[in-house]
């Protein structure tokens, strides 16, 4: 189990985030939008409380970009090196961060796999984490 504060960030350094407490979920989502966004079958993000969220560095060094026809999807990546990286949602009520900037272990293991109706038709079937859309 991670000690928090939980340190994360983007491939090249110039991006540096920590957070301060669990993260309310952590979930495959296998979404078009966020298959796209990431490159693979699917993203493995972690929802965190904007409160328990804090740059440490380089918050001006990422670039958000929310999809015009989608009511709430959004990506955030490092200007320099283009590593996914954290934002806010458009609610403004949680952090979504992409698992893999993580430096460690965040104490926690995704719970279930979503949008699982949407999955890319080479995917494997899941793991014994359960599914939903």
């Amino acid at each position: 189990m991670t000690i928090f504060p939980a340190p994360g960030g983007c491939h090249c350094g110039a991006v540096r985030y920590m957070l301060l407490a669990p993260a309310l979920s952590v979930q495959h989502c296998h979404c078009s939008r966020c298959r796209k966004a990431g490159g693979g079958s699917h993203a493995t993000n972690a929802v965190i409380a904007p409160e328990c969220f804090r740059w440490i560095r380089g918050e001006s060094e990422v670039t958000r970009f929310d999809l015009p026809q989608a009511a709430s999807f959004a990506t955030g990546f490092c200007r320099r090196c283009g590593s996914p990286m954290p934002h806010l949602t458009r609610s403004g009520r949680a952090v979504i961060v992409p698992a893999g900037t993580f430096d460690g272990n965040p104490g926690q293991r995704p719970s279930r796999h979503v949008h699982w109706s949407s999955r890319a038709p080479w995917t494997d079937s899941p793991d014994d984490l359960p599914t939903s859309d």
